[in-house]
């Protein structure tokens, strides 16, 4: 959530950067701009009629003490109204900062100046490419074809026991998710993120502080008689771990990794962009979280990446780096990169991972703060990325890696999998 001080003081800044977003509304700025001086304005006459009437309750307690009754309850008389204009003047504050609230949260994070401009996907900064693309030999095979020539995956089981975007895994390919999965957290072990185990169900509050709510709603499953949601994300639960908290600069940067099941419903139902693992209504990640000096966060972003990229060359995938324009931007974020996996039986690059920083977007709905060497309290900056989400990791390692032999499993694997092959 942007701060409203920052908007009233740099009015034309922020229409600026929010048209490199795309974003409409911008009458909101000047609506939120109005609503603040009205609320400054009944804020200052309350604070004027409660040090009035404070003044009075003085008086009258000094006449009462010298015993001059008849002039205390004049003072009373006069003064008899201040409570009940104080108790009005509090109800309309209450409903202009409600107002003020509902549209505040209508406004996206503003993107970083280095943002392209842009209105879609292809409209992207390619920042870098890495590895060869694999040329495959005549009839090699697309994951989803690979998945059931292999029995490693059932997508029909997985619509038999609950819809479609629900995959069962099996045999090997479970054996393979589960190594993937201990292999980056092991890996964010070794770069200084410590584990969590978190719930993949949240609370209105907790949506609402890492920016799901209220622009998520339509993506989120929601658990209706209970009023809680289940996570798209780990970034999710794991950020709220520090709402409302007031940290030690000391402590930066803070750094956590979870693994979790991961629900989204607006995984689609058409074509081969959503065939096979592509897109899932639920699938498994290994996300990394970090809490830090706002000084600090450009730096820790490139450092997200870079770790991320690591990962992807350990596993020996070819992959690219995009940096995404202001159209295809979370609405949460101030600078995105996307990693992309090269499937060489689709032809076509698959996003494997996000890695954003919300610089106080976030912190400031979260109320994670610090003291300052001032001694005064400033937001926290936060920052997440995928380190990786599995199912297009999987759909690549499958198809990149056919062989007369079977599917190679990547080196690093084998000993989390105990086997080299899947055949």
């Amino acid at each position: 959530m942007l701060q409203l001080n920052y908007i009233r003081e740099n009015r034309d800044a922020v229409i600026e950067r929010l048209a490199v977003k795309n974003f409409k509304d911008v009458e909101i700025v000047d609506a939120l701009i109005q609503l603040d001086e009205s609320r400054r304005k009944i804020q200052n006459e309350s604070d004027a009629i409660a040090a009035e009437a404070n003044a009075a309750a003085k008086q009258i307690g000094d006449l009462m003490r010298q015993g001059k009754k008849e002039e205390a309850e004049v003072v009373k008389s006069q003064s008899s109204g201040y409570k009940e204009q104080v108790k009005q003047l509090t109800d309309k504050l209450a409903e202009v900062e409600l107002a003020l609230h509902n549209k505040l949260v209508l406004l996206p994070n503003l993107p970083h100046i280095s943002v392209p401009v842009g209105f879609s996907a292809d409209d992207n900064e390619v920042v870098l490419e890495h590895g060869e693309i694999p040329t495959l030999s005549e009839g090699a095979l697309q994951h989803w074809d690979l998945l059931t020539k292999y029995d490693i995956v059932d997508l029909e089981l997985g619509v038999k026991v609950t819809g479609a975007g629900f995959p069962v895994y099996k045999g090997k390919g479970a054996r393979l998710q589960r190594a993937l999965i201990n292999f980056f957290l092991d890996q964010a072990a070794e770069a200084g993120y410590a584990e969590v185990q978190v719930p993949i169900m949240v609370n209105e509050a907790s949506a609402f502080a890492t920016g799901q709510l209220p622009d998520k709603e339509g993506q989120m499953y929601y658990v209706t008689e209970d009023d809680l949601y289940l996570i798209p994300t780990a970034e999710v639960p794991v950020t709220n771990m520090y709402r409302d908290v007031i940290v030690k600069e000391e402590q930066f940067p803070i750094k956590h990794c979870a693994y979790t099941p991961c629900f989204r419903r607006e995984a689609g139902s058409y074509g081969a962009h959503v065939r096979g693992l592509n897109r899932l209504h639920q699938f498994d990640k290994v996300e990394a979280v970090q809490i830090v000096h706002p000084e600090k966060s450009y730096a820790v972003l490139e450092e997200m990446s870079s770790y991320v990229q690591g990962l992807l060359q350990k596993l020996g995938l070819p992959y690219r780096v995009l940096r995404l324009c202001g159209g295809d931007m979370g609405f949460a974020s101030s600078l995105t990169y996307d990693m992309e996996v090269y499937s060489s039986a689709q032809e076509r690059w698959l996003e494997v991972s996000s890695v954003s920083n919300f610089e106080t977007y976030q912190s400031n709905r979260l109320k994670v703060r610090f003291k300052n060497e001032e001694g005064k309290m400033q937001l926290a900056h936060t920052l997440n990325g995928s380190a990786l989400a599995l199912p297009r990791i999987v759909a690549s390692i499958l198809e990149n890696n056919q062989t007369e032999k079977g599917i190679r499993i990547p080196a690093v694997l084998v000993p989390y999998t105990g086997f080299e092959y899947i055949d």
